[in-house]
């Protein structure tokens, strides 16, 4: 059964997390093994340290398979990183068989043409993502082929990276004695784990706020339309409360995590006002101040990124928030005060075995990644809109 057998590895800044699968004869994927470990070697989403960063992989690699009880020959690896960048391009083919009929070569050939864009050196093309087609000028067109046309148009995000990221990236998960299958941009990777087909198709925005990074990408009509990248993440949250504070970033994090919160006096501590860990003391309304500013800022950061791309209809998006930060309490709240916009938090889709650790909004990604190659692979592209219509009633 060694063909039915996936794997995924999302490599974060604050942490590693491998996720071993094999997949049933429905096409769908039981989880057989997970390794989680503490990131090191990397900064903002990319390889700082090569072998720190090499042997944080080896770890979660090794406690993956000790756990799935075989060994993981190939994965699908997530990337992100400020080197992010993405572009809407335009391609059109002529339709010149006799009956006029789009076949799925005349897809190859109009994506072929639509990704021939001038890249400056050292940049290379991570995905080419079909945004909606067009036959004969009739625009919104979800799949083509079969259809009769003379001409089919394809609206296109392309997505690229800086290729020293992803070399660096790659190397690492080979000198771990892993084949690298595929490198996927992480939201679009998160976007598989916790947005529902429907949200995909009526406009939805999906925040992975991360150690490092946070991961923006944008769906409309089904379909990828804009991504992006901040360098503004829990990181930076931590960091505040250190400052503010006057502690150690390590303490910073551990009170973050235990007592962070963006609704004052609520949930974690309703009936003292001070944090107290050892001689340290906080009021619970200052830290909920230090948090919820910088989560104010990121919100707004995304708000302006998105006005700066004259993003249509912004008004009629969802927003999904994901990724370790998305844990905080009040989050979503504070996102629909901030951006006007209805928002919810991202918790993956669960998967069969021993996945109970993944169901949390940090592991988005790593659960994402496992999809993305599950409903991707050619061989169980069969099983693609069973595999998202069964994710829809589990949100």
């Amino acid at each position: 059964m060694k063909n039915n057998r996936i794997a995924a590895i999302d490599v974060g800044t604050t942490k590693i997390c491998t996720i071993m699968a094999e997949v049933d004869e429905n096409g769908l994927p039981t989880v057989l093994g997970v390794g989680v470990v503490p990131s090191n070697g990397l900064h903002k989403g990319m390889v700082a340290d090569f072998k720190d960063a090499k042997e944080s992989i080896q770890l979660s690699v090794m406690k993956a398979e000790q756990a799935a009880g075989y060994k993981m020959e190939s994965a699908c690896v997530g990337i992100t990183g400020k080197h992010i960048s993405s572009v809407n391009n335009h391609g059109v083919v002529s339709i010149t068989h006799a009956r006029k009929i789009v076949h799925p070569g005349d897809l190859e050939r109009v994506l072929k043409i639509a990704r021939d864009i001038e890249l400056p050196q050292g940049r290379e093309i991570l995905h080419v993502i079909p945004r909606s087609y067009a036959l004969d000028g009739q625009t919104g067109i979800n799949s083509p082929v079969g259809m009769h046309a003379n001409r089919l148009d394809a609206e296109t995000n392309i997505i690229t990276a800086a290729s020293t990221s992803v070399q660096n990236l790659a190397k690492c998960v080979r000198s771990s004695g892993v084949k690298v299958e595929d490198i996927v941009l992480e939201p679009l990777a998160s976007a598989e784990a916790v947005l529902t087909e429907e949200e995909k198709q009526d406009g939805s925005i999906l925040l992975d706020i991360g150690g490092g990074t946070t991961d923006v990408v944008v769906f409309q009509n089904g379909s990828a339309y804009y991504a992006f990248v901040l360098p503004v993440s829990g990181y930076h949250i931590t960091r505040d409360v250190s400052i503010a504070a006057g502690i150690s970033f390590d303490l910073a994090e551990e009170i973050k995590i235990k007592y962070g919160n963006v609704i004052p006096f609520s949930g974690s501590l309703p009936d003292k006002k001070d944090i107290v860990m050892g001689e340290f003391s906080i009021s619970h309304d200052n830290l909920t101040k230090i948090i919820s500013t910088r989560l104010e800022e990121l919100l707004r950061l995304v708000m302006i990124e998105l006005s700066e791309i004259n993003f249509p209809n912004v008004a009629s998006l969802n927003m999904v928030l994901s990724g370790g930060s998305a844990n905080i309490p009040g989050l979503a709240e504070l996102a629909v005060s901030t951006t006007r916009l209805p928002a919810r938090i991202g918790y993956p889709f669960r998967l069969p075995g021993v996945s109970d650790a993944l169901s949390n909004p940090m592991h988005a990604t790593g659960v994402g990644l496992l999809l993305w190659k599950l409903i991707n692979d050619e061989k169980q592209s069969r099983n693609a809109n069973y595999i998202s219509r069964l994710m829809g009633r589990n949100i």
